[in-house]
């Protein structure tokens, strides 16, 4: 799970619980003009996430840490429902694919120019 707060135009996404040690990551700070969008689309939640490195992957149960599948991306999902898409650009990641609480309140929040 992943939590979403914002200073200064800037986004924080701080990794929560076991899943800091899972996804071998804690926070990720991301500036507001390096988002492109938040969304979810269920046709992105593939069986293969691509590359693991460095991270873990259960299939069915959680995928957190760093895949290179079409681009760097960071997951930190264990439960699809919850999750979102953040498209980024010129950044260390090519896209944020998270669980956060609330999908709608933190797509909002991020996609708010």
């Amino acid at each position: 799970m992943v939590s979403v707060t914002s200073k200064d135009n800037t986004f924080i996404f701080e990794i929560k619980g076991w899943h800091k040690i899972w996804a071998l990551e804690s926070k990720i700070t991301i500036p507001k003009e390096k988002i492109i969008e938040a969304y979810q689309d269920k046709e992105e939640f593939t069986f293969w996430k691509g590359f693991r490195m460095p991270g873990t992957e259960i299939p069915g149960f959680i995928a957190a840490g760093t895949f290179y599948k079409k681009g760097r991306n960071f997951w930190d999902v264990m439960n699809k429902k919850k999750a979102i898409i953040v498209a980024l650009e010129n950044h260390y990641y090519k896209k944020l694919i998270i669980e956060v609480e609330n999908p709608e309140v933190v797509m909002n929040q991020l996609n708010t120019k």
